[in-house]
């Protein structure tokens, strides 16, 4: 387990976890310790956020349960009820902020949707808290990593004093906004989802897709960095490869998952899926996004036109955080303290308080 923790976090969100890349070959996540001490020095709230309007209190997700997760409810001032969205964490061993270096992009959605009238439940996700893998076993799946919590912390939602259990919403992204069609297909009472940079092609193909371009930004690749895209290429090729049939004799660990998460989504198109649910939708997107791109966005727009409860936000400017910058897009800006643009999130709160 603590393998695909760090080997996910390297792929497929290794912008995220990198403050530089010299070479594909020498990116390395940052210590934890490191990235929260920078994270609580240099976190600065959003110039959006106003205090005084919410209050926040500590939650837990799966109380009592095997997989209790720790959790933070951010709850308007007020009479109430209020509408409610989760937020649901991308790839790797995440906090309920998200903190990545000196940024924590979902206490900037959290705390900006809370002053602006909408309850968040944000949590630290299961694979941050349980680490130990005797307790994940051999065949797990995104069902586990992430749906699971995902359905459990709109639950204790709905039971919470204070918020409308009609009025809630989920909001994933980057790998949460992937699976976002699943969580919806799962609970329909769910009032609307929100996606935010959620790839809509294989998973497998995004790895390689951002692997190769973030070995351009240095020029020409190294002899070490081709040897070690050739490896990436062949776990790609096995993932491709997997059936039912042959997992039992596939290697325990494909791109740092075992045979088991691939197979579980494989051949899963989450536009398509879409196509059948009910709940409104918001998809967003940011423009200078590398990890997810418009070729996604286009593709969600494509599969749901015929949707009429559907609504795309395209943000030239904006990465994978949805926070600002200009030029081309590089793991760097990660390391450089920001925030969610505050129009990402108005367009969250129109949405919400729309439906």
């Amino acid at each position: 387990m603590r393998r695909f923790v760090t080997t996910m976090a390297r792929i497929v969100l290794m912008a995220m976890t990198c403050v530089a890349l010299l070479a594909v070959a020498s990116c390395a996540k940052p210590s934890a310790t490191k990235v929260a001490e920078g994270a609580e020095a240099q976190y600065k709230s959003p110039s959006y956020v106003h205090k005084e309007r919410f209050e926040e209190r500590p939650v837990f997700v799966n109380k009592g349960g095997e997989w209790e997760l720790p959790g933070t409810l951010a709850i308007p001032k007020g009479k109430g009820p209020f509408p409610a969205v989760v937020l649901v964490h991308g790839s790797g061993a995440q906090d309920r902020d998200v903190a990545i270096g000196p940024n924590k992009p979902f206490k900037d959605i959290a705390w900006g949707l809370a002053s602006r009238g909408v309850a968040v439940l944000r949590y630290d996700k299961r694979t941050k808290v349980y680490t130990n893998p005797a307790k994940w076993g051999k065949n797990w799946t995104a069902k586990e990593e992430v749906i699971d919590d995902a359905l459990a912390a709109v639950e204790v939602l709905r039971h919470s004093q204070g918020i409308a259990p009609d009025k809630i919403y989920v909001l994933g992204h980057s790998l949460g906004g992937l699976l976002m069609p699943r969580i919806g297909k799962a609970d329909p009472k769910i009032a609307g989802l929100i996606v935010m940079a959620g790839c809509t092609r294989p998973l497998e193909d995004a790895i390689l897709e951002e692997l190769t371009y973030l070995a351009s930004l240095n020029g020409p690749m190294t002899d070490e960095a081709k040897k070690e895209m050739a490896q990436y290429e062949q776990q790609i090729a096995i993932v491709k490869s997997l059936k039912p049939s042959t997992e039992s004799s596939a290697p325990s660990l494909i791109l740092g998952g075992p045979a088991s998460y691939w197979l579980d989504i494989q051949g899963y198109v989450p536009a398509e899926m879409a196509k059948s649910l009910k709940q409104p939708m918001l998809i967003m997107q940011g423009g200078r996004d590398y990890q997810v791109t418009e070729v996604d966005f286009k593709i969600w727009k494509a599969t749901l036109s015929s949707r009429t409860n559907v609504t795309f936000k395209l943000y030239p400017d904006l990465n994978h955080l949805f926070m600002t910058g200009v030029g081309k897009a590089t793991p760097a800006e990660y390391a450089i303290p920001g925030s969610v643009a505050q129009t990402a999130v108005d367009d969250i709160a129109s949405f919400i308080n729309a439906h």
